[in-house]
């Protein structure tokens, strides 16, 4: 699967993806935004994939947000509203739900569009001189229109949160790891391979149990612990036939053994 702005390759159980529009920080158009979401459609649908990493080419931007000038050179174009508009297909994550966990490895300016794709992501690891923000209010009098309205006050202090989506100010690495918007910050030249890392340490894991936690601690953000119906029904998701069970008991003796062999 080849696209001229996005590279794609499978290491084993990884999957990369790349934003490959330097020349733009990576900016995202619709062309670029379909290939993506043809890329995550093969990330789900192959089996051998446990855990995909997504990142910008270059050391400048991991992604600048959407490509503004596409619609200055494509008149015609239609951005459309709804769950199948340019906006909310951005990158062909933000609305899409995708089981397998995702890394966002984020290389240096990562604004609006952008941002909002390191949000629909599971984790984040950042460089040194990474620079997050939601810059739609000031840049260019809208709203952040992929999912970064309703995300970033879930994984960030309330306050916080509404102080990027109000101000349009930025965020540096530093601060963003305090805050709670990435996981850990490394020096630009150790990125990817931390990002590889992290994404091993997944793939390690039964993936069956990784997706399903996954899916329980993303669905359980809008149920409350007490009264019914409560955040604790989701765990009737977890399948309970006797071959589920049967294939439980054998992947924890699976991973004893694997854990005993370090």
């Amino acid at each position: 699967m080849t696209y001229e702005t996005i590279l794609y390759r499978k290491e084993g159980p990884i999957a990369f993806v790349t934003i490959n529009r330097p020349s733009v920080m990576n900016a995202i158009d619709p062309p670029t935004s379909e290939a993506m979401a043809r890329v995550w459609e093969d990330f789900v649908a192959d089996d051998s994939l446990l855990v995909g990493v997504l990142t910008g080419a270059g050391d400048k931007a991991f992604c600048a947000g959407a490509d503004l000038k596409y619609r200055l050179k494509h008149p015609d174009y239609s951005y459309g509203r709804g769950k199948d508009s340019f906006p909310q297909r951005f990158g062909g994550l933000v609305r899409s739900p995708i089981a397998k966990p995702i890394i966002a490895a984020v290389n240096g300016y990562c604004l609006g569009g952008g941002l909002e794709l390191v949000l629909a992501c599971d984790v984040a690891v950042a460089s040194e001189t990474a620079t997050f923000g939601l810059p739609e209010v000031r840049n260019a009098g809208t709203i952040p229109g992929s999912g970064g309205t309703l995300r970033i006050g879930r994984q960030i202090p309330l306050k916080v949160a509404m102080w990027m989506l109000l101000s349009g100010e930025r965020m540096s690495a530093a601060e963003a790891v305090r805050v709670g918007l990435v996981n850990r910050v490394v020096p630009q030249m150790d990125l990817m391979d931390e990002a590889a890392r992290m994404a091993r340490v997944i793939a390690q894991n039964r993936p069956a149990a990784v997706r399903m936690a996954k899916e329980i601690a993303l669905r359980s953000l809008d149920h409350p612990l007490i009264d019914p119906p409560s955040a604790w029904d989701l765990y009737d998701l977890v399948p309970d036939s006797e071959s589920e069970r049967r294939a439980e008991i054998e992947a924890r003796k699976a991973f004893f053994a694997r854990s005993s062999d370090q």
